[in-house]
């Protein structure tokens, strides 16, 4: 990726909350874990995807590092990454506490990563992809394609909206109101960052650019605030 092209998005300088401050990584993880029952989450699409010894995986913003230590203890090697360099040091220092050696961790985004060895068996995306305005998710799923073998896998999970658009102030609030009661004010808040600061985009054109980046997909869940996808390169 040329260094020198000044229109190029910045995937470091971050919307929404600040996963730079290492106290909010830490509360991040807490929520999470008071949110999702991350370990099954982690469980079930291990199995979906088949993992096995010999695959490579690629997650890209890791977060924690939850799924990507999970996926270790399975498959042969695991480049987990993330834009915040806090969250890179956290999931880093989890996996060495866990004994998992078999993961290499980079400071990097959809954008940014360079990958210099064979082409992945499966990329991995959580609740990444809406940091990135639509032009630059367009941008981001072509660079997924590249970086997969022939017939790999993408899954790809993250806020979509497919509530009827006339329908939005309600849905908004009540989903706010949601996280209230499940998690506390303070995810409500962020839930709140993400409505105004983020870039969830819609079922069709997510949906649309997947088709357009090459992948044929399956719709493995959606909801009014949540889809997941699993994605084939053919």
């Amino acid at each position: 990726m040329k260094s020198n092209m000044k229109w190029f998005y910045d995937e470091k300088d971050q919307v929404g909350t600040d996963y730079q401050d290492i106290s909010n990584v830490q509360v991040y993880d807490m929520q999470m874990a008071k949110l999702r029952d991350v370990k099954k989450e982690a469980t079930d699409l291990i199995e979906a995807l088949c993992l096995g010894g010999n695959h490579s995986l690629l997650e890209i913003g890791t977060g924690t590092g939850n799924f990507a230590i999970e996926a270790a203890k399975h498959c042969n090697k695991v480049y987990a990454i993330d834009v915040s360099s806090a969250m890179i040091a956290y999931a880093k220092q989890k996996a060495q506490k866990m004994g998992i050696s078999n993961i290499s961790f980079f400071q990097a985004g959809f954008l940014s990563y360079e990958h210099n060895g064979y082409p992945f068996d499966f990329i991995v995306s959580n609740l990444a992809l809406h940091h990135l305005p639509d032009f630059w998710k367009m941008i981001a799923l072509k660079r997924i394609y590249k970086l997969l073998k022939n017939g790999g896998t993408f899954y790809l999970g993250d806020v979509v909206f497919s509530f009827p658009i006339e329908e939005y102030d309600y849905k908004i609030d009540n989903w706010i109101d949601t996280m209230k009661e499940k998690v506390g004010i303070n995810f409500a808040e962020e839930a709140q960052i993400h409505i105004k600061e983020e870039y969830s985009t819609f079922d069709w054109i997510i949906e649309e650019m997947l088709h357009k980046s090459g992948f044929e997909f399956d719709i493995r869940h959606k909801d009014d605030f949540f889809a997941v996808y699993s994605c084939k390169k053919i």
